[in-house]
């Protein structure tokens, strides 16, 4: 048996955050509210971040590498004028982490300036870039985003929400997009309903209200604004000095393939994705998963701060005591001098301590979100040890991650998913706990109010929804 520390010190679970999108229709203040509404999603993407504006039919662009407080100064909110604004933060999972990757990406076409920002994958982008070069196209950048403004420019229709009908059903894959003209916002959501994508209306002081959509609710609560409801998978929804269009997408309905991983852990836990409260589902994961895997414990503890709701769940479901043995530091700077000299699992030990007045002499029940490569379980069961604990019980709220994700969500490859190479027996010895227990998918899909027929779980039962044989050969 062997594993691989490919995460070397790192302390993300594997999986990392997607890309966020937010747009502002009708507001005196919309560059400011996208950059609050970038601000509250900066967890679905840290690489970089990017705003365009409307104003008197020109677009005004700023955007940089790094967080959202780093690439945004007042004077270049100042700058971005107008009353109409898109923006995104991005986590690049099709194309390199470099300046001519970052979103919005804009360009002048027949119908004008065009400016999109898109949260996904799309899964046959390779195809229609090498389709697109014998046309004659000039790529700048390397992600998927930038096929569809190429396919934009090539119809020949001054009517962008036109141009956008008969653009979309030729993309495979997942995309929630906000595009952004010289006369409307437009947002559009795929078929399958793979990321999500909320509308909401913000008050402002005459009475009168401006359009804003986000990729999560938690950017409406920042801002004032009220969620009115999801965008439909397969519906693009636009507006204009007229007020709020909808259309269908054309092409026939698949299936729902929400992804479940949103619930997970990627969302935010304060945050409504699919209709659901993302917390109160993560909670109900811990639940299901104390009655499918009991154990003999004194103390339930969560790896912060992802695990945190499902062993609040766990601990209320099996009553046994929940408290906060590990401590996060949430205040570590982006860069961080180590010291020369070595020490044992120094970069687990900056972020998360472990308080040996709560753990020594207890049996613990440890609970996180998900289990990728298992180095990092790894080390904070043995920092629990190291704090006295008796025994340690290692339960995931989630089920085995046996595959790659090709819609939109930077994840390691099958290679290097533990449980789709080792034995459950093989895990737990590897990590070093006295007992580990997976939730089983059908108590996830219970947790998350839906089945199979509704959620994209292919991380977990390696069901993908599109094709992917010449991904995985990528």
């Amino acid at each position: 048996m062997s594993f691989t520390e490919a995460d070397g010190e790192n302390i993300s679970p594997g999986f990392h955050e997607e890309c966020a999108v937010f747009g502002v229709w009708g507001d005196p203040e919309a560059a400011r509210m996208t950059y609050l509404g970038l601000y509250a999603q900066q967890h679905r993407g840290q690489e970089s971040s990017g705003i365009v504006s409307l104003h008197d039919k020109q677009h005004i662009v700023h955007k940089g590498m790094g967080l959202v407080g780093d690439v945004f100064q007042e004077s270049d909110l100042n700058r971005l004028s107008g009353a109409a604004a898109i923006g995104h933060n991005r986590y690049s999972t099709t194309g390199a982490s470099l300046q001519y990757n970052i979103q919005p990406l804009s360009a002048h076409l027949l119908n004008g300036p065009v400016a999109v920002a898109h949260n996904g994958n799309i899964v046959n982008a390779h195809d229609l870039r090498e389709e697109l070069k014998t046309q004659g196209a000039i790529f700048q950048g390397t992600n998927d985003t930038e096929c569809l403004l190429h396919m934009l420019a090539r119809i020949p229709s001054n009517d962008i929400v036109g141009c956008l009908k008969e653009a979309l059903p030729k993309l495979v894959g997942a995309y929630s997009l906000v595009l952004l003209t010289d006369d409307r916002l437009v947002a559009a959501r795929d078929p399958y309903g793979f990321r999500p994508l909320v509308l909401g209306r913000r008050p402002l002081g005459d009475g009168s209200f401006s359009w804003v959509v986000a990729s999560e609710t938690c950017a409406f609560d920042l801002i004032g604004a009220k969620l009115v409801r999801e965008i439909e998978p397969g519906e693009l929804v636009w507006f204009d000095q007229n007020g709020e269009h909808r259309e269908r997408i054309p092409g026939d309905t698949k299936r729902m393939a929400k992804c479940v991983f949103e619930h997970v852990y990627f969302a935010r836990p304060d945050s409504q994705v699919f209709g659901l409260s993302v917390y109160e589902s993560r909670k109900r994961m811990g639940e299901m998963l104390a009655r499918e895997n009991k154990v003999d414990a004194d103390i339930v503890v969560p790896v912060p701060d992802s695990g945190v709701p499902a062993a609040l769940g766990y601990s209320r479901e099996s009553g046994i005591p929940f408290e906060l043995g590990i401590i996060r530091n949430h205040y570590i700077g982006r860069t961080f001098i180590q010291p020369s000299q070595s020490i044992r699992s120094f970069g687990v030990k900056i972020k998360l301590n472990p308080q040996s007045e709560v753990l020594k002499g207890k049996r613990v029940v440890v609970v996180d979100d998900s289990l990728v490569r298992g180095t990092t379980s790894q080390k904070i069961i043995r920092l629990i040890r190291s704090a006295g604990a008796k025994e340690v019980h290692f339960r995931i709220a989630s089920p085995p991650t046996t595959g790659p994700c090709y819609y939109g969500v930077d994840t390691p490859g099958k290679s290097q998913l533990i449980a789709a190479q080792h034995t459950l027996d093989e895990i737990r010895e590897f990590i070093d706990a006295d007992s580990l227990a997976y939730l089983t998918t059908q108590g996830m899909m219970q947790a998350v109010r839906g089945d199979e027929k509704e959620f994209c779980a292919a991380c977990f039962d390696g069901k993908y929804p599109t094709p992917t044989d010449a991904l995985a050969a990528q």
